[in-house]
């Protein structure tokens, strides 16, 4: 049955699978500038930096950014007093090539945990698998270049069988491969117990409503990322 949801879910995603795409190359730089600025007024030389860098889901499109899952961890991280400032660098229409492009706009500074969430717009537009896993593989080079100490956490996406049952089988493992290969951590499946859920997505039936950022913040995202908070 949640196979079922999720391809549901999914199959909505690839039938509007704008998901803001049009975004234009000077928003894109305009998004990336006050990401810079957000960073540079935010934080202090004692805070550490969570990075999230994504697509619409990151974004938290059709939502109040405040409401959007790095938001919500960064409530938690409050909560906790944990001295970490979750920075959102989700743009909606995203794809691992677009990611690669605009990735040294915000690496501004140091970061010290980088979530990597892209790669569903590039399966939904067939995109070669090897095109994708060589673009997420360049930006967490660019991301160890920068700062080999940099934590890296890979979410994991899945996609309907569209485009074969090859394909998306192998799209699937993209992310627990290059997680293994580069040490990371893996969040299995980003929309876990959201996707294809009704009462947990938006009108569009692809973006999740606050309840539903909520489960994918506390549920999907806060296990794998605790873990780090704590490692020395």
């Amino acid at each position: 049955m949640r196979t079922l949801l999720t391809f549901c879910y999914f199959l909505a995603f690839l039938l509007t699978v704008s998901c803001g795409e049009n975004a234009t190359k000077k928003e894109s730089q305009d998004i990336n500038k006050e990401i810079q600025e957000e960073n540079n007024n935010s934080t202090t030389a004692s805070e550490k930096v969570i990075l999230f860098f994504g697509n619409s889901l990151t974004a938290g499109m059709g939502l109040d950014p405040n409401e959007a899952f790095p938001a919500v961890i960064q409530q938690r991280l409050d909560s906790l007093n944990l001295p970490y400032t979750a920075v959102n660098a989700g743009l909606s229409g995203e794809t691992t090539a677009a990611g690669k492009n605009r990735i040294n706009w915000v690496l501004n500074q140091k970061v010290d945990i980088f979530v990597l969430e892209l790669g569903a717009n590039d399966g939904l537009r067939g995109i070669p698998l090897e095109e994708t896993r060589s673009n997420l593989q360049t930006i967490i080079d660019k991301v160890l270049a920068k700062n080999p100490e940099t934590k890296i956490v890979l979410a994991g996406m899945q996609i309907p069988p569209n485009m074969g049952q090859e394909y998306t089988s192998e799209f699937r493992e993209i992310f627990p491969e290059l997680a293994a290969k580069n040490n990371a951590a893996l969040i299995p499946f980003l929309l876990e117990k959201v996707a294809g859920i009704p009462s947990l997505n938006q009108a569009d039936g692809i973006h999740p409503t606050v309840e539903g950022q909520k489960i994918v913040a506390y549920q999907n995202v806060w296990p794998v990322l605790k873990p780090l908070l704590i490692e020395k």
